[in-house]
């Protein structure tokens, strides 16, 4: 176990933290509530941005007045914070008060980034919530461990906001894109827009990477993915067999946008020489899910069998990160399409996504990628395609049939099919289909 920093040390790190100049950020699509009493915590996989919309809080702050003396931001993983524990924190905190005692009384604006580091770090943060005079964030890369935490400690005093990379509509604002303001653009502002749509299908939207060479930005998503595995499931779950779990996550990328089997992934692994239980499969799975590697969408069914029958289909955290992943010359536009239609749909509906969001399965056996729920208001759900090109009869006959029977057997009078560029309206039995093109899907805001 490593030795806790002394007092010099944790004064050192938050002098410096404090006074180092803040990088120029992207205002992110993402609002952090403002609820007195409350702590927001961020979550999502690292290099995602988490650490990015803390500085861009910070400027917020800064720019209505505040002086950055009541600001207390403090990176755990830095590495001269190793083996940092409670009295660490503590020590930390009173440097802050220290620096500007007026803080405590006045109030102050708290920031723990990358909490998890920390074990018992909850305790701390719950005694912030109530005994200091401040508002308080923490980040983590663990959605379930962080937000199982922070229900735990803070007892509803929460808010749990979710981390993703860039949006289109945020990787083209980064980008110098300004948006049309009104739609349909012309023909050299559509042009403009589908060809940033391929390139993002491609790059993705990890924000340090956008301006990397092809070859760079590979080599460092694959990186990133390497850091998921070895740090956020082998040391924190203690993962003893490293082969067959990173066998799980370069299936999870080769079945991007379509259905996963653990059972079907344990005989291969057999096959090859690669024991592992289906137990210890399902146990990877959930930590890398948990560290928000990929997201698993279930079947719209109320039946627990067909449930249990059907695979859940899995997207990436970001299709750049699944072509980086792919084995070289296999990217599938088709499949990053449907990838980055599924983040949109949970950046849209926030955590209620693993809840709302589903796949649908017709009585004949045709499928429509997303049935998306109500919460509230109830009803039909929202049933939407994503294909790249209706360039073929073959093509259309089987996206609008799927879409028609959907509409049919769910009570929808309306689909929607996303493809690269094309606009059209297809009239069904059940009522009309919209043929809506990426640009307007992912950047027009009614």
């Amino acid at each position: 176990m490593a030795k806790s920093p002394d007092l010099a040390m944790v004064e050192r790190v938050v002098a410096d933290q404090h006074d180092r100049p803040l990088p120029k950020v992207v205002r992110r699509e993402i609002r952090l509530p403002e609820v007195p009493g409350n702590a927001n915590a961020l979550v999502g996989m690292r290099r995602s941005g988490k650490t990015y919309c803390l500085f861009a809080e910070i400027q917020a702050l800064l720019a209505r007045g505040v002086p950055r003396s009541r600001i207390f931001y403090l990176n755990l993983e830095d590495d001269r914070l190793s083996g940092a524990d409670l009295a660490t924190l503590d020590q930390a905190l009173e440097t802050f008060y220290r620096r500007d005692p007026a803080a405590r009384g006045e109030g102050a604006w708290i920031m723990l980034d990358e909490v998890q580091a920390v074990s018992g770090w909850e305790r701390f943060a719950r005694r912030i919530l109530d005994t200091e005079r401040a508002r308080l964030f923490v980040t983590g890369s663990s959605a379930r461990q962080l937000s199982t935490e922070v229900a735990t400690a803070f007892r509803g005093r929460s808010t749990t906001v979710e981390v993703l990379p860039y949006s289109l509509r945020e990787a083209a604002t980064a980008s110098g894109i300004s948006l049309p303001t009104t739609w349909p653009p012309g023909a050299a502002r559509r042009s403009q827009l589908d060809a940033f749509v391929l390139d993002y299908l491609q790059q993705g939207g990890f924000p340090a990477v956008r301006a990397a060479t092809p070859h760079d930005r590979i080599q460092v998503l694959q990186e990133y993915v390497d850091l998921v595995v070895l740090r956020d499931v082998g040391e924190r779950h203690s993962a003893t067999n490293l082969p067959a779990l990173r066998q799980l996550v370069a299936a999870l990328f080769a079945a991007n946008a379509n259905g996963f089997s653990v059972s079907r992934l344990q005989g291969s692994l057999q096959s090859q020489g690669l024991p592992s239980s289906k137990a210890t499969l399902l146990a990877y799975l959930e930590h890398l899910v948990d560290a928000y590697l990929c997201f698993l969408v279930p079947l719209r069914t109320r039946s627990a069998r067909q449930r249990a029958v059907n695979p859940r289909k899995v997207y990436a955290v970001d299709p750049g990160l699944a072509a980086a992943m792919y084995r070289a010359g296999a990217v599938n536009l088709g499949a990053q399409l449907e990838n980055a239609v599924y983040l949109e749909l949970r950046r849209r509906h926030g955590r209620l996504a693993d809840s709302v969001v589903t796949w649908f399965k017709t009585n004949t056996g045709n499928e429509v990628d997303f049935a998306v729920d109500d919460p509230v208001r109830g009803g039909p759900p929202e049933l939407i395609q994503a294909c790249m090109h209706l360039d073929t009869d073959s093509t259309l006959q089987r996206e609008v049939a799927g879409l028609g029977e959907a509409m049919a057997e769910t009570g929808a009078h309306s689909g929607t099919i996303v493809t690269l560029s094309t606009a059209r309206e297809i009239e069904v039995a059940a009522g009309k289909i919209q043929v809506v093109p990426a640009r307007e899907w992912f950047f027009r805001r009614s």
